[in-house]
């Protein structure tokens, strides 16, 4: 009889056992939860970051964007085309240059992402000359910059790439 009256009570107690490891396992995933969220890396916004515009002869030659994070900033851009124009007509917009999603870069301190514009994809000597680039992170065109490029584009039908986290990956080389 006594044996029957120690079970009942041992397996309260290994149910309560149990229930306070479930309750610890519980609470130690809700704090490892709420502690990734807290250092979760947000997007790139256009205003944080800055912009550095140079010529490149490769591929027959083509700007490299290099977009580096403000100090403080740490954030990530998605391995898309840049959102860039040369003037205000459609025709001198970026197309993607790249039909696939790249790598994300994530941005901060000296860590740069680089995307290739090339101004000029067709073999003829028409287009529009410009002396600026207006750039943005795609989503974000309200906040757009205002580029100065290291000398005169002649642009028909503009393509650029991806971020990409190395600059051999962002040349844009014509079909």
């Amino acid at each position: 009889m006594r044996s029957r009256l120690a079970a009942p009570s041992a397996r309260l107690a290994l149910a309560a056992v149990a229930a306070v490891a479930v309750t610890a396992t519980a609470a130690g995933t809700a704090t490892a939860t709420a502690d990734s969220r807290s250092t979760t890396v947000r997007a790139c916004a256009t205003k944080d970051l800055s912009f550095k515009v140079s010529l490149k002869t490769q591929a027959g030659g083509y700007y490299l964007v290099t977009a580096k994070a403000k100090s403080g900033v740490t954030c990530y851009l998605e391995g898309v085309f840049p959102s860039a124009s040369f003037g205000s007509s459609a025709d001198t917009e970026v197309a993607p240059a790249e039909h696939a999603v790249s790598d994300r870069v994530t941005l901060s301190g000296s860590t740069a992402a680089y995307a290739g514009i090339n101004p000029k994809t067709t073999n003829n000597d028409f287009g529009k000359e410009f002396d600026f680039l207006h750039l943005s992170v795609a989503g974000d065109e309200t906040n757009a910059v205002t580029l100065p490029l290291p000398e005169t584009a002649l642009v028909d039908r503009p393509v650029a790439t991806n971020w990409h986290a190395d600059p051999a990956d962002a040349v844009p080389f014509a079909n």
